[in-house]
């Protein structure tokens, strides 16, 4: 009796009580370590009841046998790890400094897999918050997110003006910014992952963003959000179409700043990296680069003369971003120019700003 007691102090929560609840207590992913590796609710630990390969075998059971023999099987494997379960979530509740016993848990439906967690650490004394509906309720709370319409702060220009400087000086000062590029990992254009970071699955990406945009917009989603302006395509990840459409419908700060400046700004960034990475980053843009001028930019880069290379290829970007997005901006009526003789980021987030507390936009 004692402990069918316990098991009915599982409390079963939705999605926004959940998040909610989540900011002060850890999340533990029961689902398999591929699913979470793939991608996960941001913060959530990975305490899996099932490896990848136990997965697979009672997955197989469950189709090819029947459901009573799958959950034998994993009936099986669970039995062997119950300690091993407890202890780490016992070591995740000290890594996430959680006095409270307070734990989160969630498979991919809310089936018998969080069931399972939930109902051993129930009994062992944690508090469990179960998910209804699992990580694919999630999933779906992530998707709605992109629905809303946001108020957003774009700051836009040429290549080289370090505008994720300023996005940077921003939230220092402590005004709701949304790094897109920090977030994917890629610093955009063709030479955007030439330190090779894995970028996140394009799952993990919109999760992600999801949970910024929800913590940053205010309770009624007016809260003006500061973020750079991008192409969709962001290396391997993509913007959410509804979301790079809000993107396209809001004011940009075009950061006007001379070519040569922007140009040294870059050869600061880019010069650094190896050259032939940096070849194989230009011959991947070579269709639209041109044949001539790739063989120009290349063999400028292979005789030392980096200047040379970078010319030609923040040449080639100019006319690349005035195709798309200032040329859409300015259509519309929605371009602010913010005139910089540096690339400085501290002086120009001041000089948007001034702009903003102006409302000249």
């Amino acid at each position: 009796m004692r402990i069918f007691a316990l098991a009915m102090a599982i409390n079963k929560v939705h999605i926004d009580e959940f998040l909610e609840l989540a900011k002060t207590m850890p999340v533990v992913d029961v689902r398999s370590p591929g699913e979470y590796h793939h991608a996960h609710i941001p913060g959530a630990f990975s305490l899996p009841l099932f490896s990848n390969e136990e997965r697979k075998v009672v997955g197989t059971a469950y189709k090819q046998e029947s459901r009573e023999k799958a959950i034998k099987i994993g009936l099986d494997y669970f039995g062997k790890k119950m300690v091993t379960v407890v202890e780490e979530a016992e070591a995740i509740l000290k890594q996430s400094k959680n006095d409270s016993r307070h734990i989160g848990v969630h498979c991919w439906r809310g089936g018998m897999r969080s069931a399972a967690i939930a109902w051993l650490l129930d009994l062992y004394g944690f508090k469990v918050y179960l998910l209804v509906g699992g990580y694919k309720v999630y999933r779906h709370w992530v998707l709605e997110q992109y629905e809303k319409n946001y108020v957003l702060h774009v700051v836009g220009g040429y290549t080289g003006g370090n505008k994720t400087g300023i996005i940077h000086e921003l939230k220092k000062l402590g005004e709701p910014v949304i790094d897109l590029e920090g977030l994917a990992k890629h610093m955009g254009s063709a030479f955007g992952n030439l330190d090779l970071i894995e970028q996140p699955s394009q799952e993990f990406f919109e999760n992600l963003l999801a949970t910024e945009l929800a913590a940053l917009s205010g309770e009624d989603g007016k809260t003006a959000i500061w973020l750079e302006g991008e192409s969709q395509r962001i290396g391997m990840v993509n913007l959410p179409f509804s979301f790079y459409k809000n993107m396209r419908r809001e004011a940009i700060f075009f950061m006007d700043i001379p070519f040569e400046k922007r140009l040294e700004h870059i050869i600061k960034i880019y010069g650094k990296f190896d050259k032939d990475k940096f070849i194989s980053a230009i011959i991947r843009i070579k269709k639209k680069l041109g044949g001539l001028e790739t063989k120009n930019a290349v063999n400028a880069l292979l005789e030392d003369d980096i200047q040379g290379c970078f010319r030609i290829l923040l040449h080639y970007y100019d006319k690349l971003y005035l195709k798309s997005t200032s040329t859409a901006k300015e259509e519309e009526g929605k371009v602010t120019y913010v005139i910089s003789e540096t690339t400085d980021a501290k002086l120009n987030t001041q000089l948007v700003l001034n702009h903003v507390r102006n409302g000249n936009y």
